[in-house]
C-alpha cells in the first residue's frame, strides 16, 4: 500500500481538513490546525507530504511519526506538531479501515463504554452565562466550562477580584452541585492574581481551573498550587511529551489537556496520557475544534484508563454555534446524558462529506485572534 495523493481544505469557521488517498482506494482524514494560523499549518503539511510521505506505506505510523519529528533539525512547536497531528490522524484512519476496526481497538480496546464530555459556555453578562449553562444542563450535560475573566491587571483591585468570583459563583449557584463546573483562566492572570483567585474559588469547588498561568510560566505552577486545594489543569498549548515532562516531575498539575490536533496526533497524545497515568495525573483532552479532531480525540479517550472528561467544541444536539456534523455524511456522533458513545465504525468512525467540504472551502475563512489591550494601551492576553 502507498500514499498516492492528498488534499487540504480550509473551511469555516477556522478549521483545516486533510484527506490522504492510497493506491488501494482507502482514504484517511485528519484535522491539522492552529486556530488563526491555518495557512501556515497548511504550508507545513504540504512540505511534509510532498517532501516525505508521498509514495510511502501509510501503515508504518510510528516510523513516519519519528521521521517527521526527528527528520528536521528544528522540531516541536505548534505549527510542526499540529501539521504532524493531522497527518497522524489520517494515517490511523487508514489503518483502521485497512483492518476494519475502530482506532480504539488498535490502541488496545475500550477502557470505557462511553466518554463523558463538557462544553464551554460564553456570554458578556452574568445572565447570559446562566442562560447558556441552563440550556446545556437541560440538554443532558453533566459538566460545563466557563472563562473566569477577561483582561486583568498584573495585580488587580479587590473589586475586580470580587466581580470575577461573583460571576463564577452565580453559575455554580444556578447549576447546583450535581453538575461539574470547570473554570478556564486562559493564562489571562499573572501569578499574584492566580494565587488570590484560586483561594477565593475554593468554595465554588470547580472540577479544575485551567491554565491558571500561561504555559511559558509553568515552572511557577507548583508555587501557585500551594495556595489552594483547587485541582489545576493545563496543557492545551503544549505540543509533545517533552513539554509535559516537567509538569509531571514537579507534581503541580492534577489534570493535563493535550489536544489531538496540536500535540502530535493520536500517537503522541496516547503516549502523553500513559506518562500521566504513571504520575497519577488525569487526562481531559482539549478539543474546541471540528468533527475530525473530535472523532480522533474520542478514539484516544475511549482507550485511555486515566480519562477524566473530554472537551468538545460544538453543540452536537441542537446545532448551535459551529455544528461540525454539517461536514459529515450522517450524524457522526451519538450524545446521551452527557456522554458520547463510541462508534464501532472503522478508523476514526466518521465519514466526512468531501463534496460539502470542498464547497465550503471556497468560503472566506481568514480568522485571527482579536488583539486585546489594557486601559493604558498595552497588549493584554486574549
Amino acid at each position: 500500500m502507498q500514499i498516492t495523493d492528498y488534499e487540504l481544505f480550509e473551511v469555516p469557521p477556522r478549521w483545516l481538513f486533510l484527506r490522504i488517498e492510497t493506491d488501494d482506494g482507502l482514504v484517511g482524514w485528519g484535522e491539522p490546525i492552529v486556530e488563526g494560523r491555518a495557512k501556515t499549518v497548511k504550508t507545513a503539511v504540504t512540505e511534509v507530504m510532498d517532501g516525505y510521505l508521498l509514495g510511502k506505506d501509510p501503515q508504518r505510523i510510528q516510523d513516519h511519526w519519528q521521521a517527521m519529528y526527528r527528520g528536521g533539525f528544528y522540531r516541536g512547536g505548534p505549527v510542526l506538531m499540529s501539521a504532524m497531528a493531522g497527518i497522524d490522524q489520517a494515517l490511523w484512519d487508514i489503518k483502521g479501515k485497512r483492518y476494519d476496526a475502530p482506532v480504539y481497538e488498535l490502541l488496545g480496546g475500550k477502557a470505557r463504554d462511553k466518554v463523558r464530555v463538557y462544553q464551554w459556555i460564553g456570554g458578556d453578562r452574568p445572565e447570559d452565562l446562566i442562560a447558556e449553562a441552563e440550556k446545556l444542563v437541560n440538554a443532558g450535560y453533566t459538566a460545563i466550562k466557563m472563562d473566569a475573566t477577561e483582561r486583568t491587571a498584573h495585580i488587580d483591585t479587590p473589586a475586580a477580584i470580587d466581580t470575577i468570583v461573583e460571576r463564577i459563583s452565580g453559575v455554580r449557584k444556578e447549576i447546583g452541585d450535581e453538575v461539574d463546573l470547570c473554570v478556564d483562566f486562559r493564562g489571562r492572570v499573572a501569578k499574584p492574581m492566580a494565587k488570590q483567585l484560586l483561594s477565593e474559588l475554593e468554595s465554588v469547588r470547580p472540577m479544575f481551573v485551567e491554565e491558571p498561568l500561561l504555559p511559558e510560566h509553568s515552572d511557577q505552577l507548583a508555587n501557585v498550587a500551594t495556595h489552594s486545594t483547587v485541582p489545576i489543569a493545563t496543557g492545551e498549548r503544549m505540543y509533545s511529551r517533552w513539554d509535559f515532562k516537567p509538569l509531571f516531575e514537579d507534581g503541580a498539575v492534577d489534570v493535563i489537556q493535550p489536544n489531538v490536533s496540536h500535540a502530535g496526533g493520536i500517537s503522541e497524545v496516547r503516549r502523553i496520557a500513559s506518562m500521566a497515568e504513571a504520575y497519577n495525573v488525569a487526562v481531559a483532552p482539549n478539543c474546541p475544534l471540528g468533527p475530525i479532531a473530535l472523532a480522533a480525540s474520542l478514539q484516544v479517550s475511549t482507550a485511555t484508563p486515566n480519562l477524566l472528561v473530554q472537551d468538545q467544541g460544538f453543540d452536537i444536539e441542537s446545532g448551535r454555534r459551529n455544528n461540525g456534523s454539517n461536514y459529515l455524511a450522517g450524524s457522526g456522533f451519538e450524545f446521551e446524558d452527557g456522554y458520547l458513545i463510541p462508534t464501532d465504525q472503522p478508523g476514526l468512525g466518521i465519514t466526512p462529506d468531501r463534496d460539502t467540504i470542498a464547497a465550503r472551502a471556497q468560503d472566506d475563512t481568514d480568522w485571527h485572534n482579536p488583539i486585546w489591550r489594557h486601559p493604558d494601551g498595552s497588549v493584554a492576553e486574549w
